[in-house]
């Protein structure tokens, strides 16, 4: 006797998975959408899953934003965190209220990193050039990378930014 699955996912199967795969990590709207589309002939059915997890707090676009940040915000700056929040399909007002609670403290990430990378200032103009990159390709803002590089060749460096 043969076993053959029914080749079309009924809603229970779409929810099983839907289920699975927030019991892995936290997922935006967005991600669940496209993840479980290629699983669902309509679209109606998709839509009304995700509201129901959204309904039953199982699904959470906030709570996403909020953990993607705390745990990327050590080695990105904002820029980088709110383009891979956006590509996820997070709104833009979600978006800056995740940013809020780590943008106080960028400029001290951002000379943590550079310190762990490079250690020292560099007078090689080409150094220099590569230690700003770096810091660029992870997100944070210009004005934070020219305190840290620019600032790191002054004996008064202040990763604040207070004028005294």
């Amino acid at each position: 006797m043969s076993s053959k699955r029914d080749p079309t996912p009924t809603a229970a199967d779409l929810r099983n998975r839907g289920l699975r795969l927030l019991a892995r990590r936290e997922h935006s709207r967005g991600e669940m959408h496209s993840k479980l589309k290629p699983y669902t002939p309509d679209e109606e059915t998709l839509n009304a899953l995700l509201d129901d997890f959204e309904a039953r707090k199982w699904l959470s676009d906030e709570r996403f934003a909020e953990q993607w940040t705390h745990f990327r915000s050590e080695r990105y700056g904002s820029r980088r965190l709110a383009a891979e929040l956006r590509q996820k399909g997070v709104a833009s007002e979600v978006i800056n209220e995740a940013l809020d609670q780590v943008r106080d403290g960028e400029a001290e990430r951002a000379h943590a990193l550079w310190q762990r990378r490079f250690g020292q200032a560099s007078d090689d103009p080409k150094e220099r050039t590569r230690q700003l990159r770096f810091l660029a390709a992870r997100g944070f803002s210009p004005s934070v990378i020219y305190r840290i590089v620019g600032g790191a060749m002054d004996d008064e460096f202040d990763v604040s930014g207070d004028e005294d």
